[in-house]
């Protein structure tokens, strides 16, 4: 399925030096679970490798966000997850980077044509974006297709 890229010195710190951020980032996905079953991660060298079992294409995306937007991660490996039903990573869903001066309404304008549907950004990253007025630079995110 492949490798992710992500900016590995921004995001959300959620281990220290003395901590084991392998632990740690299995941690985080397991607390906010968007669907993946015996979830478990391995951090060397800034790639985050998940396995475990995806109940959806989307659930997988989630998890791969959740470990790319921390502190450290530089990259995401999820060759090691089984996707339910056969079913492909591959999502009409967008990836999108937060820029500098990037507002939730000016990202929903730049896609929808209307600031007004932001919710609908924060709703697919409900994972990742815990308060629509904290988002930050490099922040990578979907951007559902289909409202």
């Amino acid at each position: 399925m492949g490798l992710f890229d992500f900016v590995g010195n921004i995001g959300k710190k959620i281990f220290g030096k003395d901590e084991d951020p392998s632990k740690a980032v299995t941690n985080h996905i397991a607390e906010d679970n968007p669907g993946i079953d015996n979830v478990a991660v391995t951090v060397e060298n800034g790639v985050a490798k998940i396995s475990g079992d995806a109940t959806s294409a989307s659930a997988l995306e989630k998890a791969i966000l959740m470990a790319g937007n921390i502190v450290g991660v530089e990259s995401v490996n999820v060759d090691a997850v089984k996707l339910a039903n056969g079913e492909q990573l591959a999502t009409e869903d967008e990836f999108y980077v937060i820029q500098k001066g990037d507002t939730l309404s000016a990202i929903a304008k730049k896609f929808y044509g209307n600031a007004a549907k932001y919710p609908a950004i924060v709703a697919a990253n409900k994972e990742v974006i815990k308060d629509a007025d904290k988002i930050f630079l490099g922040q990578k995110i979907r951007v559902p297709k289909a409202l």
